[in-house]
């Protein structure tokens, strides 16, 4: 980092923080703030100060606006020193100050701490600071270990450490019990009793949405939020405690490390009811999981996966996966979520990807024979019959005018580059040799990197801590070899074909090559055929790369919309 231009005199950049409301109401943040201006003004001889202030922030990290607000000042030397009332109102993080603080001596910047009665512009100030930021760091570390074992032993002892309360129970916080919400509590006896009799989520959520039940924030019931319901043990009168893990809330601890006490509510579930329902779940899961393959490490791909909306109800279609037909061949299913949640919602159909796929190719087969045939069109009829030839359209009425004329004009005009899929781009990609000398310069700077950040923590925090010369020495050879690679880096990039395209476009591009060299000449498309003649992959990277979307109306095409901005809605029979 360059060092920038600090000003002549002393200026002083003050800042304060507090953690809690409560710390602001006593003063605290007033007490601070005139504490530091008289050190300013005393010690450090200036009345040139700025004062930053985060209220009610904590000093786990620097993730705070005025912080960031002041660095970025420093950054452009707008400041000769950083004065705090104590360390740790910058960060209990050991790993962050050390961040800033190797910062701030690059720019040339002090660090002030009044309370701890230090300054790095001297060598004493600099060695106490590093012992300071140790203790701090294991302060912060002891406090959260205590944090966790208090929330432990009251789990252990029944007392409730706070949370959403389950729904068919009320939480009276004087008393510290709970008691049974009868009217919640027959909804939370339906939907087990219930879904023992369906054996499905699904089905479970349409009946209760279809009969009015809603839950506590008015919301429709979803397959989700029943599946929490049904594996919650809390029904049967049993608080678990210390069971998904802290860093990643989806997965779980050891059952060994689970906190369970019996009978500490009133239970509205059997025991018995709720066994039988965990093993239906679990057998469900297992059922699920071949059925779609999920152990298989094969993974699907969606062709139109993200491009199909319900025109039913104008909600995202999501992708499934259907069992393997009489061919070995599993093909995609696109579903309305909204519908698989209630019917009453939705009435919208499902469509398969063979379904979708043969109308969709098919189309765009027309288009090409369009463009490749246009001069001999002589008005938008001729256009339309033309683009609705085949068997595949024969329950469409028509094309909406508005499309027709957008693509009759685009190809009258001689606009044919905007068609969504011109195959004579030609498409280069860059020398093997290029990408591999630049990946191994990349893998040099970062090497180099990492043994600088290496070297400053050996000097900041290491027992046996080198010296400054000896940290300077090495860290200024470092810096001279990574100039060096991105010098390198730089000639390899400058040196690249300008034509050159990114992987992305590539492969869209051979993809749009690829199949439009499949569908020359032919009049028609049989769309299984054509998915086990080109890959899953290349089929969707055509598709993503010429259409915007798909919207499906009772299980059939209504819109394709194309990335050029062309729009044909068919006029449905």
């Amino acid at each position: 980092m360059a060092k920038v231009k600090l000003p002549d005199k002393p200026r002083v950049a003050i800042y304060t923080r507090v953690s809690t409301l409560h710390q602001i109401d006593k003063d605290s943040l007033p007490m601070q703030r005139q504490d530091l201006i008289n050190y300013a003004r005393l010690i450090l001889n200036t009345e040139d100060y700025v004062v930053y202030e985060d209220a009610g922030y904590s000093g786990k990290n620097t993730d705070r606006p005025k912080f960031q607000e002041m660095m970025q000042q420093v950054r452009l030397g707008m400041f000769t020193h950083i004065l705090v009332w104590k360390i740790d109102r910058i960060s209990r993080n050991l790993l962050d100050f050390a961040t800033m603080y190797s910062e701030l001596k690059q720019l040339g910047v002090v660090f002030v701490s009044k309370n701890e009665q230090f300054d790095t512009s001297s060598a004493m100030g600099e060695a106490m600071l590093k012992i300071i930021l140790i203790f701090a760091e294991l302060e912060r570390n002891m406090t959260s270990e205590r944090v966790t074992a208090a929330m432990l032993s009251r789990a252990a002892n029944g007392q409730w450490n706070g949370g959403r309360v389950p729904l068919g129970y009320d939480y009276d916080p004087e008393t510290k019990t709970f008691t049974v919400n009868e009217s919640e509590a027959a909804v939370v006896k339906i939907i087990h009793d219930k879904y023992e009799q369906e054996r499905s989520l699904v089905s479970l959520a349409r009946y209760l949405n279809g009969h009015g039940y809603r839950t506590r924030t008015g919301c429709t019931y979803s397959p989700s939020t029943l599946l929490i319901i049904l594996r919650n043990v809390f029904y049967c009168g049993d608080y678990r405690y210390n069971v998904l893990k802290d860093g990643d809330r989806q997965k779980r601890k050891k059952e060994s490390e689970w906190i369970t006490v019996k009978d500490h509510h009133p239970a509205i579930i059997s025991r018995e009811q709720k066994e039988e329902i965990a093993r239906i779940l679990k057998e469900n899961r297992r059922l699920e999981c071949e059925r779609r393959g999920i152990y298989s490490k094969k993974k699907n791909v969606h062709v139109f996966g993200g491009l199909v909306i319900c025109g039913n109800c104008g909600h995202a279609m999501t992708s499934t996966i259907r069992p393997a037909d009489q061919d070995g061949i599993r093909w995609s299913v696109y579903v309305c979520p909204t519908k698989r949640r209630s019917e009453y919602l939705c009435k919208g159909r499902a469509t398969s990807e063979v379904v979708l796929g043969e109308f969709v190719f098919n189309y765009i087969l027309n288009m090409l024979n369009v463009q490749k045939n246009f001069d001999s069109i002589n008005s938008v009829e001729d256009m339309e019959k033309m683009l609705l030839s085949g068997s595949t359209f024969r329950d469409v009425d028509g094309i909406e005018r508005a499309g027709l004329d957008d693509l009759y004009n685009m190809l009258a005009s001689g606009l044919t580059e905007k068609a969504p899929f011109d195959s004579s781009v030609e498409v280069r990609k860059k020398p093997v040799v290029s990408d591999i000398e630049l990946e191994n310069l990349n893998t040099e700077k970062t090497r180099i990197e990492r043994a600088a950040e290496r070297l400053q923590n050996l000097y900041l925090y290491s027992d046996d801590s080198i010296s400054q010369k000896d940290y300077i020495i090495q860290r200024e050879k470092l810096m001279s070899q990574l100039a060096e690679v991105n010098e390198q880096i730089g000639m390899v990039m400058s040196n690249a074909d300008e034509k050159d395209v990114s992987d992305e476009e590539f492969v869209h591009a051979a993809s749009k090559f690829i199949l439009t060299q499949k569908l020359e000449g032919r009049t028609y498309i049989y769309y299984k055929r054509l998915a086990t003649t080109v890959s899953r992959e290349v089929l969707r990277s055509f598709v993503m790369s010429i259409i915007e979307n798909i919207t499906i109306y009772d299980g059939r095409v209504q819109t394709i919309v194309f990335k050029n901005g062309l729009s044909h809605t068919f006029i449905l029979k």
